[in-house]
């Protein structure tokens, strides 16, 4: 397996030049097709239009998302075509409640999906829901990159989070690639069960499997000795100076909408380090 197809989501020019940069690193270093979607969103909420609102402001938020887009576009286009890799860029425009249709249509043919972080000052409000329609409509494992960090392209100390979970498992294939030219591999367990299959040797069966590919891992067992789980993730990726983060990306559905569940949201606020999730 390898990462032939990247692809990215931009919606803001704040954001362009982190995430370029690491999408040319990763199609450099894995031979792949870069692949970049320029939105310009309408953030307006669509009932706002039936309160009164004429159709020359309508016109005028759809022309200021156009223009949002095209400069986007110029931006993506002038710093890629600097660079050796191959690429693509393609424009769009869309309200923001329908933004995420858009997204997955796209992202569901890549390999790996990379994006800023969704939260934050200054992150725009659609930035939440383009992470949530990778993850959860185009089945796409997502490099999420917190504000001024950037992940080498093989990285050699990785932290995987590891519950038995089928997510967490997602993860951890979705991230094959990078797990067997790493160095150090640490499978984290936090506060196993006391009870059940793999009570007495938790994280084995995970070991065992990503030995047989050729990955050399250690098994962390930790306490939970802060109020959240994401807290004892954290602090211990940042311990042994972990340059990258596999976990599962958990959700519930709201009115037929998959949207983050609050430890996974939780992790993604307070994270330092880029993160690789999967659902």
């Amino acid at each position: 397996m390898a990462y032939k197809s990247i692809f990215t989501v931009l919606t803001d020019t704040k954001f362009v030049s982190p995430v370029l940069q690491q999408g040319v690193a990763l199609a450099s270093a894995w031979d792949a097709h870069f692949d970049v979607l320029c939105m310009g969103v309408d953030r307006t909420q669509t009932g706002y239009y039936y309160a009164g609102a004429n159709a020359m402001v309508l016109q005028e938020t759809i022309t200021r998302a156009q223009e949002e887009a095209q400069e986007i576009e110029k931006t993506v286009k002038d710093s890629l075509g600097k660079s050796e890799i191959r690429w693509g860029a393609d424009m769009g425009v869309s309200q923001l409640a329908d933004i995420g249709r858009h997204v997955a249509a796209h992202a569901r043919f890549s390999d790996l999906v990379v994006m800023p972080q969704p939260y934050g000052k200054g992150h725009g409000a659609e930035m939440e829901p383009v992470m949530e329609s990778a993850l959860f409509e185009g089945k796409v494992p997502a490099l999420i990159l917190p504000d001024g960090t950037q992940m080498p392209a093989a990285p050699k100390n990785i932290t995987v989070a590891w519950n038995e979970s089928n997510e967490a498992l997602a993860a951890v294939r979705a991230a094959m690639p990078l797990l067997q030219s790493a160095d150090n591999v640490r499978v984290v367990v936090i506060d196993p069960p006391a009870h059940g299959p793999n009570r007495s040797d938790p994280g084995g069966l995970l070991s065992q499997y990503l030995a047989r590919q050729g990955v050399r891992a250690e098994i962390d067992v930790l306490s939970k000795t802060l109020p959240r789980v994401s807290d004892v993730l954290l602090r211990h990726a940042t311990d042994t100076e972990a340059e990258l983060i596999v976990m599962g990306a958990y959700g519930h559905s709201r009115f037929r909408e998959a949207i983050l569940g609050g430890a996974t949201r939780y992790m993604l606020e307070q994270a330092q380090i880029p993160v690789l999730m999967a659902h």
